[in-house]
């Protein structure tokens, strides 16, 4: 009698997810957040925090993702100082690390530069950030870059952009170092 009973229970345990999934309704989240407040920490500091009024997580699924219906806003601090990313809508892909940013997407970085798109990437395992949609890019000394698609990395100093014009301001007291002394 033991013997039946230990393999019983072992048996429904091993399907316990299983009967979980038959829970949940096709489609449906395995959680909802509400007036969602995340902090991220590396090494006791935070470095990133997440605001979001509803998250909806698919963990439960084969391709797993979280949703942000209502928007996002993400803010990163590094080294004192803050860079935000804002948008109405967001979803992230947990297998790949992408993260889909759309409609009024906002980046405003520490040193005042600000990109705005109606959808940006970020792949977060390559640190790399891109759109195939117009963007514009307003510099702190009021230049801006208006193009139609770009990759970058997520620090900014490799920007390749194609298709784009846009008004550089130059210092022309500043010398070029090819000019000589």
């Amino acid at each position: 009698m033991a013997v039946v009973a230990t393999i019983t229970l072992f048996a429904c345990e091993g399907n316990y997810k299983n009967v979980q999934q038959l829970n949940l309704k096709d489609g449906a989240p395995v959680a909802v957040g509400e007036k969602v407040n995340l902090f991220y920490t590396d090494s006791g500091k935070v470095v990133a925090n997440l605001k979001a009024p509803i998250l909806l997580d698919y963990s439960n699924f084969k391709f797993s993702y979280q949703e942000f219906p209502e928007g996002v806003e993400v803010y990163f601090y590094e080294n004192g100082e803050e860079s935000t990313v804002t948008s109405d809508y967001a979803i992230r892909f947990e297998q790949t690390g992408i993260v889909d940013l759309r409609q009024n997407v906002i980046l405003t970085t520490s040193d005042g530069n600000v990109l705005q798109a109606q959808q940006l990437y970020w792949d977060q395992y390559h640190q790399w950030i891109f759109t195939d949609e117009p963007y514009r890019i307003t510099f702190s000394d009021g230049s801006y870059n208006d193009g139609a698609r770009f990759d970058a990395n997520e620090d900014f100093t490799v920007f390749l952009s194609r298709k784009n014009d846009g008004i550089q301001i130059i210092d022309q007291n500043q010398t070029n170092p090819s000019d000589g002394p």
